[in-house]
């Protein structure tokens, strides 16, 4: 078996159904991490009960996440140029992209829980000072949370430098405070590093990722699992960009009058500016 199902087992023996089950996604990840709950069943020889006890000894609350957990780990394993291949399609860019955000998005709603994402709006809300990390292309959707949740009233700040700065920016992180990090595909070490010297430090953890085992399981208070395979050569956060939407709306349904508040004082702050032209002038 893999060795990421070697350690999520932790010493505990699967039946023999279970068995097979692990032992099809071992032997062939591609085809188990496209399998409905059925066809996973048909791949193992087993019957559909025990694809879903397979998942759920591993620790996912069925066969979807576990899905998704062996196509993000399947994928992370290839280049960028082996992603292309592995998308190879005769249709057009704009429809198999279009196609494939639709997937990721009927996915996510097979493993998005309600509850979860109120506790990670409740940490951001109740934080002296949120910090928002993501490598690359994947701190776009961490931009679009920590500027709406400052528009909410909330001190989330954006932190795109890395190296030292990083480690000086979670270095000044206090009891309370709460980190939110986007770890899609591959994920560089000093983020991780950032998470640990937070967790030491006190601070809550909310981790978005399209993984839900380690190398960060263990850092993170709430862990929000997501799809993020493309269509082409390159990763979509598209469903993470969701989760933040999720999460803002959850920020503003515990206390609607602070939100209304804090976003008509901005408003008022931005027009008196003139920040926006008048639209009916």
């Amino acid at each position: 078996m893999p060795a990421w199902v070697e350690r999520r087992l932790a010493g505990r023996e699967p039946g023999r159904g279970v068995a097979k089950v692990l032992r099809a996604l071992a032997a062939d990840p591609r085809r188990m991490s496209y399998a409905s709950t059925a066809a996973a069943a048909r791949a193992a020889q087993v019957n559909v009960a025990t694809v879903v006890r397979a998942a759920q000894l591993l620790g996912f609350s069925g066969w979807p996440a576990l899905r998704a957990e062996i196509r993000s780990r399947y994928l992370a394993g290839l280049s960028a140029s082996q992603v292309l291949t592995e998308h190879a399609t005769d249709d057009g860019p704009a429809r198999a992209t279009l196609r494939r955000e639709l997937a990721n998005l009927r996915d996510l709603s097979a493993v998005l829980d309600e509850e979860q994402i109120g506790r990670a709006a409740r940490l951001l809300v109740d934080a002296r000072v949120t910090l928002v990390l993501g490598s690359g292309s994947f701190a776009a959707p961490g931009l679009q949370l920590a500027h709406l949740a400052q528009t909410l009233g909330h001190d989330v700040r954006l932190q795109q430098v890395g190296g030292t700065g990083l480690l000086n920016a979670v270095s000044l992180l206090r009891e309370g405070d709460c980190v939110v990090a986007m770890l899609l595909w591959r994920t560089p070490r000093e983020v991780l590093d950032a998470l640990g010297v937070a967790r030491e430090r006190g601070a809550r953890v909310v981790v978005v990722s399209d993984r839900a085992g380690e190398p960060f399981s263990h850092l993170a208070t709430e862990l929000v699992q997501v799809p993020s395979e493309g269509a082409g050569m390159f990763p979509s956060v598209v469903a993470a960009t969701t989760v933040v939407q999720a999460v803002v709306a959850a920020v503003v349904a515990l206390d609607p009058a602070a939100a209304r508040r804090a976003s008509d004082g901005i408003q008022a702050l931005w027009d008196r500016y003139g920040l926006f032209p008048d639209p009916d002038a």
